[in-house]
């Protein structure tokens, strides 16, 4: 296809009648909406511009001291960009570009940048440049973690990688489609696609809001991914047997490090803490009979109450001091998984575990020992569950665990059911 347009360099008068000093302007006009101009960056007298040929003169220099070949060497390098923006939406998009997305792309090859307010912006901004904005601003606010940090960078680069000229002129349910398409080829599950789309609807609210994004994409968007509610949702935890096979495991003596792995796992097993706030839980925390936490996460202010299990654990190490004062020994996440792997094999957590998946309507299943599944998040997972058994309400497990909403804990309600339905069975042996 062929975009009509036309494309003019003029000289721009600040006042009538001037006629030195004018700066140069490329002008670019699609049938029927109004001009957007580009200054090229140079200025010429009105004596020394051919009108006609739309070029400096010969001979001509202006007060900076370029000659009449370095504005003519600009004019032929910004009218080649122009076409050139042309072409990729003739080519590749094979539609008519807006007038945005045209600034963005133009402004884009030839490096320019385009200022951003920091309350209210303009919807022609570069969509990355704001997605930067934004996760400057709200994560500075909301005090996101590396991890969150981590995350939105892993966004960012998808998108780019999905289309390098991404503007929000474009962002719409189908462009939304095309985004998911493009993840479902990259091998995603849905579940992290559901994720990923969260995300970038997170964005555009903020974008919405501060005036940079004029659409609805992020309200109207609702695609029906299969596996991603929480009844299909997998939990890995521990049953209660294997809690204790855990407690009652003898280590040799080079096993120390597994030794005080198990200590800080079970210790969230008992609590419902997250990896992120046993790693930073201090002696100063720990009260007599209960331990004060303000989540990483939530920032939300917990009174997480000890039983014996978990006050065994804090007494054990009490006399033993580390660094920051801190009340475990506490290794990074990374290593801590590692070394799960390894604690769940020798401790002989071996039960077949079936992970059920989706990856856009095709369902897979794998099956893998759970030594292999183990992560410290699994602890957390294991307290809420073996609440549950244990007949405490949830709005009281809440409490402790900080989760926000009923919805939230579907998954684990589901998991109570299922043991329930095991348990009912014992009758029919009777």
């Amino acid at each position: 296809m062929y975009i009509k347009r036309t494309i003019k360099f003029l000289l721009h008068k600040r006042k009538p009648g001037e006629t030195n000093n004018l700066a140069i302007r490329m002008r670019v006009t699609l049938s029927g909406q109004r001009p957007i101009d580009f200054p090229i960056g140079h200025n010429i007298d009105l004596s020394h511009w051919d009108m006609e040929e739309e070029r400096a003169m010969d001979g001509a220099i202006n007060k900076t001291n370029q000659t009449y070949s370095d504005i003519n060497r600009t004019i032929e390098e910004y009218k080649s960009v122009i076409n050139e923006v042309f072409a990729r939406f003739e080519l590749l998009e094979k539609r008519v570009p807006t007038l945005g997305e045209i600034k963005d792309l133009f402004n884009d090859i030839v490096g320019r940048k385009t200022p951003l307010t920091k309350e209210f912006g303009d919807p022609n901004a570069d969509f990355f440049r704001v997605f930067d904005l934004f996760t400057q601003t709200v994560g500075e606010q909301n005090q996101w973690t590396a991890a969150t940090h981590e995350k939105f960078s892993a966004l960012r680069t998808h998108l780019k990688s999905f289309d390098p000229y991404m503007s929000f002129q474009t962002m719409n349910d189908k462009k939304m489609q095309e985004y998911i398409s493009y993840l479902g080829k990259k091998g995603f599950r849905n579940t992290t696609i559901a994720k990923h789309l969260a995300f970038v609807r997170w964005f555009l609210r903020w974008a919405s809001h501060k005036g940079y994004y004029q659409g609805t994409v992020h309200d109207t968007f609702k695609p029906k991914l299969k596996g991603i509610d929480g009844n299909s949702k997998e939990i890995i935890y521990l049953s209660q047997d294997e809690i204790k096979q855990l407690q009652d495991y003898e280590f040799r003596p080079n096993e120390e490090a597994l030794e005080r792995v198990r200590d800080v796992f079970l210790f969230c097993c008992f609590t419902g803490l997250r990896y992120s706030d046993v790693a930073k839980l201090k002696r100063s925390d720990v009260k007599k009979g209960f331990i004060k936490v303000v989540t990483q996460k939530t920032v939300d202010g917990l009174i997480i109450e000890l039983n014996k299990h978990s006050q065994a654990i804090l007494d054990k190490y009490k006399e033993i001091k580390f660094p920051k004062d801190k009340a475990l020994p506490v290794i990074s996440n990374e290593k801590m998984n590692e070394h799960l792997k390894r604690l769940g094999q020798v401790a002989k957590l071996e039960e077949p575990t079936r992970v059920v998946y989706f990856k856009g309507n095709v369902r897979h299943e794998e099956v893998y020992p759970k030594w292999s599944l183990l992560t410290t998040h699994c602890g957390r997972r294991t307290f809420v569950v073996t609440a549950l058994q244990l007949g405490i309400p949830v709005e009281v497990i809440m409490r402790w665990t900080g989760h926000s909403s009923f919805e939230a804990m579907k998954p684990y309600a589901k998991i109570v059911d299922e043991l329930k339905e095991k348990s009912m069975s014992r009758f029919d042996k009777l």
